[in-house]
């Protein structure tokens, strides 16, 4: 049986154009081998006959759409006329997926300049509040209370924010949160090269976020859930999922 790389059997299949394509189709978490198991590298050997599982839809304006999307999907899945904030946004992956499931507005909020997507800032449902610092989010930058908060910072720990975040939320709103070990845990904990291995440092990590939303802000935990995405480098990040008192 004629075995060929992922990333060779999407073009093969005439579902990419180019094996650049088919990678960005693999590390944004579109392939599957069935529902519940992706393919995530693509140099893994398929055969030519396999059934891969492919979403062909839209691309989203960053792979890190895709850590928010399963969550958010099963857990509050209709954002229609909610008022949402990405913290982090970057490219805007966050803010994407917000948008596709129905939301009426979306604060995306990153240190950066410049780094949105042009779609997304072009379109009348996102504020752009770029080069803003998060830690000093209050009611003076976002006018009205959010329904729902998304967060993916890097080189911070999330605690720093969080009690920002707070202060613009509704009664009830959705938190979910992108724990990073690599920006979470002591710098001792972090090995050269920035990839944490360790599972109980990384368990730590999820508790001390988890920890600090519950007791300093009181927050409901609901859930946590490795990321389907892995960081750049290879860390495994978290979701965590919390509603506001």
């Amino acid at each position: 049986m004629k075995k060929l790389r992922a990333d060779e059997w999407l073009c093969a299949h005439g579902i990419c154009a180019d094996r650049d394509e088919a990678l960005r189709m693999i590390m944004e978490g579109r392939v599957r081998y069935n529902p519940d198991m992706l393919v995530r590298k693509a140099s893994e050997m398929v055969a030519f006959e396999a059934a891969l599982l492919v979403d062909t839809a839209d691309t989203f304006a960053s792979r890190g759409a895709q850590k928010l999307r399963p969550a958010l999907e099963r857990l509050l899945p209709d954002l229609s006329g909610l008022a949402a904030m990405d913290v982090g946004a970057s490219t805007g992956g966050f803010t994407d997926v917000m948008l596709h499931d129905g939301a009426a507005r979306v604060y995306a909020v990153d240190v950066g300049k410049g780094l949105l997507h042009a779609k997304l800032r072009n379109d009348p449902r996102v504020v752009c509040l770029e080069g803003v610092n998060a830690r000093t989010l209050d009611r003076s930058i976002i006018p009205e209370p959010v329904d729902l908060v998304a967060m993916d910072v890097s080189f911070i720990t999330t605690t720093k924010i969080l009690p920002a975040a707070d202060t613009v939320m509704k009664p009830g709103a959705w938190a979910f949160i992108l724990v990073k070990p690599q920006f979470e845990a002591d710098r001792a904990d972090v090995p050269p090269g920035g990839v944490v291995t360790d599972e109980a440092v990384r368990a730590a990590c999820v508790e001390k976020v988890k920890r600090f939303a519950t007791e300093r802000l009181a927050w409901k935990f609901l859930e946590v859930t490795p990321s389907e995405i892995k960081g750049p480098k290879g860390n495994q990040e978290y979701i965590t999922v919390f509603r506001k008192g």
